[in-house]
């Protein structure tokens, strides 16, 4: 009877895998958790979420992890070791048609909000494309922000933050609604280390791709066992931010128990064999699941 459970266990998690690929290749899943991320801003301020900003993220956010994608395409994308960079290139027309329909769906939020939005979203823009784009030079070759020593975990989390927490507020902020500023920058501030622990098993799983694309990260500087203890070392200290942060109990709860059941993925999952390329796709889960859980808290305990 045991072996009959594990083996439709196991068949149902075979027929996921398709799916799980399709959402990382395309980069859905990443858009979702954007919006994830977004809405729970929205959650934590106590406001009503904006269709059109939930939008907007998960759109644009698409549309920047493409054109991140197109601008590192190799000269042989067929000969590429890394199966995403294989079907990305082999499915074209799906990723043309898929950016299509994200700037579509983003120009017409765009054209729902507030010219201030318009202003910021610009600039968080700009900051996220020089991160791909070569607008610098360094030692006489031009190149984007993520050839720079130990940026690019930092570059990241920020962008994030200043998108899935700054949209929001500035909306609200244009719309006149009032907003506790402490809550606000509170957020700002933990959601980087929250995104700084999610993506660093990225780098320390992309050590040898990173050194293919001539990257120096922050696993690369200090060494794969110090970055792994550092994921847990942020774990912690995001936890104990949380105790102290100015949020209602139940968000606190919500997030307590993601940043647990993330500890619990990183131990004995992600960090169990990093070999697994798709498994720390499951750090991207986790963005959603924080709005999720968080959420579902709130409504449990009001």
């Amino acid at each position: 009877m045991l072996r009959e459970v594990n083996s439709v266990g196991f068949y149902g998690m075979k027929r996921l895998r398709p799916l799980y690929r399709f959402l990382i290749f395309t980069n859905m899943l990443i858009a979702f958790a954007a919006l994830a991320q977004c809405y729970l801003t929205y959650i934590i301020l106590g406001e009503q979420a904006n269709l059109y900003i939930l939008l907007i993220e998960g759109s644009s956010t698409l549309l920047l992890y493409n054109f991140s994608l197109y601008l590192s395409k190799p000269k042989n994308p067929n000969r590429s070791p890394y199966e995403r960079t294989r079907w990305v290139f082999n499915h074209m027309g799906l990723f043309w048609v898929c950016s299509a329909l994200a700037l579509g769906l983003m120009l017409y939020s765009l054209s729902q909000v507030h010219p201030y939005t318009w202003a910021y979203l610009l600039f968080v823009g700009t900051v996220s494309i020089s991160y791909s784009f070569p607008f610098f030079k360094v030692n006489g070759k031009r190149t984007g922000l993520r050839q720079i020593t130990g940026v690019k975990l930092f570059y990241i989390a920020l962008v994030w933050s200043l998108s899935s927490v700054g949209l929001p507020v500035v909306e609200l902020w244009a719309e006149g609604l009032p907003i506790d500023w402490w809550v606000a920058n509170y957020l700002g501030l933990i959601k980087i280390l929250f995104l700084l622990i999610c993506t660093l098993p990225f780098d320390i799983r992309d050590m040898e791709q990173d050194s293919y694309y001539h990257l120096k990260t922050i696993p690369h500087i200090i060494g794969e066992r110090k970055a792994i203890l550092s994921c847990y070392g942020m774990i912690i200290l995001h936890t104990i931010l949380i105790v102290l942060s100015p949020y209602a109990l139940a968000i606190k709860w919500g997030l307590i128990i993601t940043n647990a059941l993330l500890f619990l993925a990183l131990y004995f999952l992600i960090f169990k064999d990093l070999r697994k390329y798709h498994q720390v796709y499951l750090l991207d889960f986790a963005l959603i699941v924080q709005c999720v859980v968080t959420y579902a808290f709130t409504v449990f305990m009001s």
